[in-house]
């Protein structure tokens, strides 16, 4: 720190704070480097994402003992003391309809002074600003007291942090710091006091709540879990603004800051309006809106600002952490990642509001996070580093589809995306159909929802590989698309199902894999699925046939099933019956039975236990459906705008039960999960899209021209069983071809005659899902085709036999 001397010199005041520095945090960060949180209501926040804009998640009110981010504090020193957030009652507005620019008034309740903000960041720094205005009873006025309060929690946690009192060219300002990450506080006019403490023991809460003096002066508080407070002296100043900016080192942060307060805030708020509006909004949407065209607004630029602004092209899944107040840092997760699956949601939306190349630079991003195998993280940082680690097949899937849309848009620029979509569809022929996790990512095995988007993206890489000239590959991908296609009902579907009186065949909401699968679980029963967040005395084991969730929609969506298919049709009954709930605002679903992901029955926060609520983008999709269906959209629509917050945020839960008021619950409105969801805003965007064009928006045609017709119509059929050393194939309905697949090359030895003739097939190549060899049959055939393989490449052998019983043709799929 020695070689910023010249930049700042620390102020010591009465030394350095000693308090618990090991107090658990009662908030985690929302990025991974910093997030920066200010409240705007009794059960809001807003806050800036580093480079990004603001937003609002939903936040229940919890009695101390522990500061929470940032918020302000008011005083006369002497009758009174008022903490923002709980003391006064703030009314909400955007300040212009096409920018995130917030504005917030409110006061003491007794009339005597009145506080407005504004709330913007710096278009070309990484700082959030707060302009504050404070008008009132004059007498009172000339005693008020601001006191700015903030928790830093930096690099992702709330324990480890420091920060100082320091003076910088003339003022005083607060600088924290954990590891490379620096932030430094100040204000326009300077502080005139300031205090670095221990959250709960030597804070400026602590301080001025006990008096309503600012007493303590601390200079410094190291390594622990801090909260820093400037003082502002309202009689001198009744309007000032705060910066709060982030910066990779000291120098960085203040830098920033400085630099950002020397410009008048007229001159930000007007710029930053005016880069708002300049990126325009998707006007051609607003007439299937039900509200004006509100929330569509607000939910594409809820998308923009969820874009990294130093790794472009990071879409994260929310700039929040469920339930994040009962977190610490044992839990650094939250949604302020980058999962493919809520990416690609997002950079859909944004293709169907229009913005082409938004959509490319994800698509960019991602083929730089694609891992050598073809594959993708379960979900990862900014910076690409994984964090959780699950194979999702969906998550490979969805970036196949992008490239595709864009591709058919003539929307890739110079990128070449064949690579990229020939690595991710290997992936998936090496590992479908059986997924490690569906796409809530808690269960293995056979899901419709992950199989439909397997299918979807095998078809779009075909149509790419064709496109490109490559032939052979193009049909390989195909065919085993069909494979999966024409055993999907087998797999995924009960013929006893126990749900709904009077319907006994239905989708599940996934099967489990059989002994000898990928990710078969040998600790439950075969044909059963744990659900591991259920509650300490509830059943965590069920049969497949008991629980069902809506992800066979997505066949619909894309195009693989027609939307009056029998099997669909009876299976929205079996949803309708356990999942949809009826709520003041409009239907809404949950979901799959037996959630236990969601806010616990008494209201409390979800703690690796609770009840599965209502998720408004559930209802999304399945207007999606009933698009396709030719039914009527409207009341869709019209819900998933009233399940919004004041500010027009998308919660990714809503409370589906009675209300709830000492807990903050509401029947219709937010629970305690992230909000917004930007998963339910690209839901609600694509509808609208989809309503204007009067057919889904992302049905896939190459998927539709593949499969809407009748089996008996098309001109291809799937008549193979496919076989994998991961996945070993022990029937085969005669009449069928065997083809036997690695992604090396190989030599199939065989016999269907107990090895009284030997015969051979040297396998195939088809570039990156490696190579295959057939074996065929015909449908009079019987007895057992006994083989083994060779790796000729390093003479390599099975070492042991395989064996494959021959069954009648009866037993094939219909396909």
């Amino acid at each position: 720190m020695s070689d910023l001397a010249a930049s700042y010199r620390w102020l010591d005041d009465d030394g350095p704070a000693f308090g618990s520095p090991g107090l658990p945090p009662r908030w985690t960060s929302s990025r991974k480097d910093a997030i920066i949180t200010a409240y705007a209501a009794s059960s809001r926040i807003w806050y800036t994402v580093s480079h990004g804009t603001l937003n609002e998640i939903y936040y229940p009110t919890i009695d101390r003992p522990q500061i929470r981010d940032m918020e302000l504090l008011f005083t006369d020193g002497e009758t009174f003391f008022h903490e923002e957030k709980r003391d006064f009652d703030y009314d909400f507005q955007y300040i212009n309809p096409d920018a995130l620019a917030v504005r917030v008034a409110g006061g003491d309740r007794e009339g005597r002074y009145r506080v407005t903000k504004e709330f913007i960041s710096d278009p070309h720094h990484p700082v959030m600003l707060m302009n504050v205005k404070v008008t009132g009873d004059e007498a009172v006025l000339s005693r008020l007291k601001c006191y700015a309060l903030l928790a830093p929690h930096l690099n992702g946690g709330g324990a480890g942090n420091s920060a100082r009192s320091i003076e910088i060219a003339g003022q005083r300002a607060i600088l924290a710091w954990k590891g490379d990450t620096s932030l430094a506080i100040g204000a326009d006019c300077g502080f005139t006091r300031s205090s670095c403490g221990y959250v709960g023991t030597s804070d400026g809460f602590q301080d001025l709540s006990s008096d309503m003096k600012m007493d303590w002066h601390f200079g410094q508080a190291l390594d622990g879990n801090i909260a820093v407070v400037g003082e502002i002296d309202v009689a001198s100043n009744r309007e000032f603004t705060i910066a709060i900016a982030l910066g990779d080192g000291h120098h960085a942060a203040l830098a920033g800051m400085m630099q950002t307060l020397s410009t008048p805030y007229d001159v930000h708020v007007k710029r930053f309006l005016l880069q708002w509006t300049r990126a325009g909004g998707p006007d051609h949407l607003a007439p299937a809106a039900m509200d004006g065209g509100t929330l569509m607004r607000i939910s594409e630029n809820v998308l923009l600002a969820h874009e990294d602004k130093t790794y472009s092209g990071a879409f994260i899944a929310s700039a929040s952490i469920p339930w994040g107040a009962s977190k610490g840092d044992d839990d650094l997760g939250g949604y302020h990642l980058v999962w493919t699956r809520d990416m690609v949601q997002t950079a859909t939306a944004l293709l169907a509001c229009g913005r082409t190349d938004t959509a490319r630079r994800a698509l960019v991003y991602l083929a730089c996070t694609q891992r050598p195998d073809g594959s993708f993280a379960q979900n990862f940082w900014i910076d690409g580093t994984p964090y959780w680690t699950g194979i999702q097949l969906d998550e490979v899937a969805f970036p196949i589809i992008l490239a595709w849309r864009l591709w058919k848009l003539d929307g890739l620029g110079n990128f070449d995306v064949v690579p990229f979509v020939e690595a991710a569809a290997a992936f998936l022929v090496r590992f479908a159909p059986v997924t490690q996790q569906e796409r809530w990512e808690e269960n293995a095995g056979y899901s419709p929802s992950t199989l439909a988007a397997v299918i979807s993206g095998l078809i779009c890489a075909a149509d790419i590989a064709r496109g490109h000239g490559s032939v052979e590959l193009a049909s390989f991908l195909e065919t085993y698309a069909d494979w999966i296609e024409a055993n999907l009902d087998q797999w995924t579907t009960t013929d006893d199902g126990v749900l709904l009186e009077g319907v006994k065949r239905h989708y599940m909401r996934i099967r489990p894999p059989n002994t000898g699968e990928p990710f078969h679980n040998p600790k439950i029963p075969v044909g059963n699925i744990h659900l591991s967040n259920r509650g300490p005395d509830e059943q965590y084991d069920f049969e497949a046939r008991e629980v069902i969730d809506a992800g066979f929609l997505e066949l619909v969506r894309y195009g693989i099933r027609r939307a009056d298919n029998p099997l669909i049709v009876d299976s929205l009954k079996v949803v309708d019956h356990c999942l949809k709930i009826e709520t003041p605002f409009g239907p809404a679903w949950r979901r799959y039975n037996h959630d236990g992901y969601g806010q616990r029955k008494d209201g409390g926060p979800f703690e690796g236990w609770g009840q599965g609520r209502a998720w408004p983008l559930l209802g999304g999709e399945r207007a999606h459906y009933e698009l396709a269906a030719g039914g009527d959209v409207k009341p869709f629509i019209d819900a998933f705008e009233k399940f919004s917050s004041v500010g027009g945020m998308l919660p990714e839960q809503v409370w589906d039960y009675e209300d709830l008021p000492s807990e903050g619950m509401y029947f219709g409105k937010s629970a305690g999960s992230a909000q917004p969801l930007v998963w339910a805003h690209s839901e609600y965007l694509k509808l609208l899209r989809s309503t204007v064009d009067g057919q889904v928006f992302d049905r896939i045609s190459a998927v539709e021209d593949r499969y809407s017709r009748p089996v008996h119509e098309r001109d291809f059929h799937s008549l193979l069983e496919i076989y994998q050393t991961s996945r070993p194939v022990s029937e085969l309905a005669a009449g069928l071809m065997l083809r036997i697949m690695d992604p090396k090359p190989f030599r199939v030895v065989y016999t269907f005659d107990d090895w009284q003739t030997t015969l051979h097939a040297e396998s195939k190549a088809v570039g990156y899902p490696g190579s295959f060899a057939d074996i065929f049959t015909t449908p009079e055939q019987t007895g057992t085709i006994v083989f083994t393989l060779q790796w000729t490449g390093d003479d390599q052998w099975l070492g042991r036999n395989v064996e494959v019983t021959l069954v009648s043709p009866d037993s094939q799929p219909a396909g």
